[in-house]
């Protein structure tokens, strides 16, 4: 497993964007110049509603295998030495199969992680909602991995629809979807996310006091 130093996690960021939903989030990236959707995820685990789920990702790389046995070394030590908050996200669209179920939720959330993101489809959901723990993926499947893929490294930067993906960059995920903000624009994400949010709270206070939506949120 490659090493990943997550002292330097700006967790106080992180609490100030767990105040908005994605919507909110990439509204504001977009007014920056950027784009963090991870498209095709949804969410099949457990998040109450209005919830959401914010941390730096922890990555696991996938790679199409034959090998028998079930290799999972990569992946289970992901899980047991990633930091207490993060959000595993892990890219094993190379081929069939569901990498995620039961066991891999139980102890990603036994380790603290706050979710976990399949790029893949995922499995056991019946257990993984009863133990209260967020899955997001891209679909549901019985179909397991072992001689069709297995994690070949990780803590490197992944790619999900495009969209690039490296170690203790922030995830933010909600029931609507999946975004990654560059840990270097966090800050910037962050107070762009709390102006949005603030208009977009006063809008709604006058369309509650009656006032027309075309005279509140007039178009550009």
């Amino acid at each position: 497993m490659d090493k990943f130093d997550y002292s330097d996690t700006d967790w106080q960021a992180i609490e100030r964007l767990k105040k908005w939903y994605s919507g909110d989030l990439h509204d504001s990236m977009e007014s920056l110049g950027l784009w963090g959707y991870l498209p095709g995820l949804s969410l099949f685990g457990a998040l109450e509603p209005g919830a959401v789920v914010c941390g730096p990702a922890v990555t696991v790389q996938f790679g199409p295998s034959q090998r028998r046995g079930e290799p999972q070394d990569v992946y289970h030590n992901a899980i047991d030495n990633a930091p207490e908050g993060g959000i595993m996200v892990v890219e094993a669209s190379c081929a069939a199969g569901s990498c995620t179920g039961g066991l891999m939720s139980t102890g990603a959330k036994t380790r603290g992680l706050a979710a976990t993101i399949v790029n893949s489809t995922v499995r056991d959901i019946a257990e993984v909602r009863e133990m209260g723990y967020p899955l997001f993926a891209t679909g549901l499947s019985p179909v397991g991995v072992t001689g069709k893929k297995e994690p070949r490294e990780s803590q490197v930067p992944i790619q999900i629809g495009g969209v690039t993906i490296c170690p203790g960059d922030v995830i933010f995920a909600d029931i609507d979807g999946a975004v990654v903000i560059p840990k270097e624009k966090l800050r910037a994400v962050v107070e762009a996310a709390e102006a949005l949010g603030k208009n977009e709270a006063a809008c709604r206070v006058r369309l509650l006091a009656g006032e027309k939506l075309q005279s509140v949120w007039p178009a550009a």
